[in-house]
């Protein structure tokens, strides 16, 4: 019965494709004044890209898409009007080889001009063959005198006799003569060549008609489809320009710097709507087109091209009344427009928030917030419009999780705190994109607080941030959070959990070392003094030394700018090392750079600005976070003195608000333990946190032995809180993963369960929603660990629960939303094909995007490889029932599935340059799952083939296989070095049970 379904699966979706080689044409329809009717344009026959019809011509080409785009299917069509004849073709001036490798050294724009405004035309034919047809106007200002115009277009073609350069401080002046005019593939420029040069000073503007496209590619001005409520296919336009797309959409200076007004005008069949950047001005018919409207926008402020944004579609709108000043909108396909309730009551609450944060009023007349059914990232950056996936927005209370609550309102305050920075994330150029980055999530968190305090954001913050951002900057093949970006594309590459992670830790660390309202004024002062410009940080250190100067939380002759480059501009974070005298009372402090394993090589001069914070067992005070003692780069070591006896203990970073580990002498870590059994409460919950992770950590690196680490978790069984428990759990699913594949899994599978079991006994598969978020939050870890070592009792319940959901299957309320992943993921596991193929018609049948992706995760558990392989063909089917963007939750799903490890590996290998096509860093999401289990000398040989086989591109992902490659040998070495004493210490060692220390160890 399975292998018939897959087998009508790719009966009906597979397709045979011819592909054409380059064109070498170039076609100048008469945008201008054709008569041309949109149900007069050939239909598509399918939804790739250029569909728009090409007659076939000897004459050189030289305007058409980039390498990128080649060889993509050649649909040419029929029935071509007569006025594109031979007439409509001009031949245009190639660069030169050698033109073409001078180009490569320098991506930037001229430096001569700069735009001031632009005027905008886009008519979308969504449901025709995807064409557009254009029209551009941009006023630039001369910098520099100069005879050419160099502006970015990519898969767009020019109307060359429509191309008009004229005086804007002259209007009656005739237009300027146009030499020649010429593509640079390479760099994706266009450019202008005039006869006479232009005046520096003067003003000048740049007007075309152009044929552009909607790609499938979601990025720039893309197309996708859904099906809505009346079981209709349909089709959107929508737009993610960040960070180089805009070009995509309409010639332009597209770099983050060259910010100009706009006036935006979209053509729409009068049956579907559109939204811009700023509300809709006036509504007039298109001339000569029955059927369809202009919709002219507002002018909108001086913006980056990144932060243009637009859709056109037949989506619905909710509006919010809470706000008095902004008009607040969210937008969804009409079958889901309920499931934006929920953010669209959020939404201006998290506003009003963070402008009181800021004490700064929301920069813009409006504010929309776009469901969109195929998106890569979270969400895009439009100002006063911001698209986001449908699993980031729409939020179903009887169906959705807490988590999935919390992701919705998470997405909504980024969305929201980028619009409240606005100029601050428009940086100069992309190497500041980390800290933009950061800036925005630190914004988010402190959003969410202001909201819902009882969440506890600010421990959410240290699971979900922190961590990943530990994990990753102590490789070496690390980068640093201001990172050197030659070209844009290089911007996805490093958008990782350093620029999120790591950069918003830094800004929370320096909120904290500065202290809360110095920081939030400092930020603001600021955002008023850059308006409209772009930002530089360092102008923000500057402002925060001031303020931190007159309140005298910094000595004079220190400033931030000194302290935070230390943490910006170079890779790595330290581990403060704290070693007591005998009698306890003061403490020599050193610090060196974390790594899992030391490098030999490793410049011994990297150090550190450190804000370092402590308390005392007599004095247990946690909430003082202003730093009490900086260790300087330049110093090797300090002293610090004043502290306890020797039976007391010290606790370093207090809350984790440093970007930094903390390892002690073996004392102070026994008292620690020690406090931590006898009464674990007296340590904040973040600090319990951080000391099992840090414990765990360095013992992972060699700097700690394991059994002090694993001792201190034998606390747990008196732990009720969420965070300390998910901070062991994640180190030790380390172990579980080396140990995993091992003759030897039994032993850490034992000790696993002793720990987690009396948790899971405890809470159990109730369905008991009123329970406190913390709860929930503990019993899905525990259901997931029980369940996932194979604990009978916990596996007879998800299977019991889900047959019964299989008898009511309209029935949402039968499994208890937190519990869902772990339910369906191993009920299918343990079931056969009827769970497997039930699973896939609930994935089919449900219309909640957070509910659709939890079953396309669970399907990947079973343990029959030809359905998992099957599985993984059928999610990365063009045109098939999963869309792209959730191809990698099936991956992941696989990769992670030890029955599925092997298959993943190969399947990514053999289809690495042809999957996520549009989004290559996917593909690094992609390789670093399926390789996190490898630990063997052939599993790092069969990686370093991979990484040497020059047929594999790696445009986006140089640095990704680096780490991969690196991480594995890490493994290796973690193998070598502790593998024989983990087992012995599980096997032996029952006082790491009981929690007593090993005295004969």
């Amino acid at each position: 019965m399975l292998s018939a379904l897959f087998l009508a699966v790719y009966v009906t979706t597979a397709t045979t494709q011819k592909f054409m080689s380059t064109p070498s044409t170039f076609w100048r329809p008469t945008v201008g004044t054709t008569s041309l009717r949109p149900w007069q344009i050939p239909n598509p026959v399918s939804s790739v890209p250029w569909q728009i019809p090409i007659p076939k011509s000897e004459a050189p080409f030289s305007f058409w898409y980039p390498p990128s785009a080649r060889g993509q299917p050649n649909y040419l069509m029929a029935n071509l009007l007569p006025e594109r004849g031979a007439a409509d073709f001009v031949t245009m001036e190639q660069p030169t080889v050698e033109t073409s490798r001078s180009n490569m050294q320098s991506i930037r724009l001229p430096s001569t001009l700069k735009p001031l405004h632009y005027l905008v035309k886009l008519q979308p034919f969504i449901n025709g063959n995807s064409s557009v047809f254009g029209y551009v106007e941009v006023e630039m200002e001369v910098l520099e005198p100069t005879s050419n115009i160099t502006l970015h277009m990519a898969d767009i073609i020019t109307k060359n006799d429509t191309v008009k350069i004229s005086s804007r401080d002259d209007p009656g002046a005739l237009a300027l003569g146009i030499k020649m005019q010429q593509y640079d593939h390479e760099r994706q420029f266009y450019i202008v060549h005039l006869e006479k040069e232009l005046q520096k000073g003067k003003k000048y503007v740049l007007a075309m008609d152009f044929i552009g496209y909607l790609n499938n590619q979601l990025r720039g001005f893309y197309k996708t489809t859904y099906t809505d409520a009346d079981g209709m296919q349909k089709n959107l336009a929508t737009t993610d320009f960040k960070p180089s797309y805009a070009r995509l959409a309409f010639p332009c200076f597209d770099e983050p710097a060259l910010k100009a007004t706009f006036e935006i005008f979209l053509a729409r069949e009068t049956w579907m709507t559109s939204v811009a950047n700023i509300p809709h001005n006036e509504t007039l018919p298109v001339e000569g087109k029955p059927g369809w409207q202009w919709d002219r926008y507002q002018e909108a402020f001086p913006i980056s091209t990144f932060q243009v944004g637009f859709l056109v579609s037949s989506f619905a709108h909710r509006n919010s009344t809470e706000n008095d000043h902004v008009v607040f909108r969210v937008w969804a396909r009409r079958a889901v427009l309920q499931q934006a309730d929920y953010a669209r009551q959020v939404g201006p609450q998290i506003l009003a928030h963070l402008e009181d944060y800021l004490n700064k009023t929301f920069p813009l007349p409006k504010q929309d917030l776009i469901a969109v059914p195929e998106l890569i990232p979270r969400g895009t950056e439009g100002w006063g419009i911001t698209h986001l996936r449908e699993d980031h927005m729409l939020y179903h209370p009887e169906i959705s999780s807490i988590r999935d609550q919390e992701q919705v309102t998470h997405a909504v305050a980024y969305a929201l705190a980028q619009q409240c920075l606005g100029d601050v994330l428009a940086p100069e150029w992309w190497d500041d994109v980390g800290l933009n980055q950061g800036l925005a999530v630190f914004m988010e968190y402190i959003g969410v607080e202001l909201l819902e305090p009882e969440w506890k954001a600010s421990e959410d913050f240290v699971a979900s941030q922190i961590r990943p951002a530990f994990a990753l900057d102590c490789l070496e093949s690390a980068h640093e959070v201001i990172a050197p970006v030659v070209s844009p594309e290089e911007v996805s590459e490093i958008s990782d959990a350093i620029a999120d992670g790591k950069g918003s830790t830094l800004i929370r660390m320096m909120s904290h070392f500065l202290g809360d309202k110095l920081f939030s004024d400092g930020l603001n002062s600021y955002l008023n003094e850059i308006k409209n410009v772009t930002s530089k940080y360092d102008d923000l250190w500057e402002s925060l030394s001031t303020a931190a100067h007159l309140d005298n939380v910094l000595p004079e002759n220190t400033t931030i700018k000194m302290i935070m480059d230390t943490w910006t501009s170079q890779k790595g974070y330290p581990v403060i090392k704290v070693n007591r005298s005998p009698d306890g009372t003061s403490a020599t402090i050193t610090q060196e750079r974390f790594r899992q394993v030391k490098n030999p090589e490793e410049r011994p001069e990297i150090k550190w600005w450190v804000p370092l914070t402590y308390t005392t067992q007599s004095d247990a005070t946690f909430n003082q976070t202003l730093a009490m003692v900086w260790m300087k780069d330049s110093e090797d070591s300090i002293i610090i003195t004043s502290l306890p006896p020797k039976d007391e203990w010290v606790i370093f970073n207090l809350q984790q608000t440093g970007f930094y580990r903390v390892n002690y002498d073996d004392s102070n870590w026994d008292l620690l333990t020690q406090q931590l059994k006898n009464d674990h409460e007296v340590i904040h919950v973040i600090n319990r946190a951080q000391i099992i992770d840090d414990a765990m950590n360095l013992a992972r690196a060699g700097q700690l032995r394991y059994e002090t680490a694993l001792l201190m978790l034998s606390y747990l069984k008196n732990e009720t809180e969420y965070l300390p428990w998910s901070a062991a759990l994640n180190s030790l699913a380390y172990l579980e993963s080396m140990l995993g594949a091992s003759i030897d899994r039994g032993t850490i599978k034992s000790f696993l369960l002793d720990l987690v079991m009396p948790l899971y006994n405890s809470l159990r598969l109730t369905n008991e929603t009123e329970d406190s978020r913390s709860v929930q939050h503990l019993q899905e870890l525990a259901v997931y660990w029980a369940c996932k070592l194979g604990h009978p009792q916990c596996l007879d319940d998800v299977v019991t629960t889900y047959h019964m959901w299989m008898e009511i299957p309209n029935n949402d309320s039968i499994i208890s939303p937190i519990v869902k992943s772990s339910v369906y993921c191993h009920a299918i596991a343990e079931g056969g094909a009827a769970e497997w193929a039930f699973g896939l018609n609930q994935y089919l049948r449900s219309n909640v995007a957070s509910e659709k992706a939890k079953l396309l995760y669970g399907l990947g558990c079973s343990k029959e490889v030809t359905v998992l392989t099957r599985y993984l063909e059928m999610a990365f089917l063009r045109n098939g029932d999963i869309r792209r963007q959730d191809s990698i939750i099936v991956f992941t799903s696989v990769a992670k599935n030890e029955f599925g490890r092997a298959l993943a590996w190969s399947f990514l290998k053999d289809r690495w340059n042809n999957v996520f096509t549009f989004d290559k860093r996917q593909r690094a999401k992609m390789l670093e799952e399926v390789t996190y289990f490898f630990n063997t000398r052939d599993d790092l040989q069969q990686l370093q083939l991979f990484q040497q086989d020059k047929t594999n591109d790696m445009d986006e992902n140089l640095r990704s296989v680096q780490q991969a490659v690196e991480r594995t040998r890490n493994n290796l070495f973690w193998m070598a070095s502790n593998y024989n004493t983990i087992v012995k210490l599980l096997e032996t060692d029952q006082a790491l049970k009981a929690g007593q220390p090993n005295q004969g160890g």
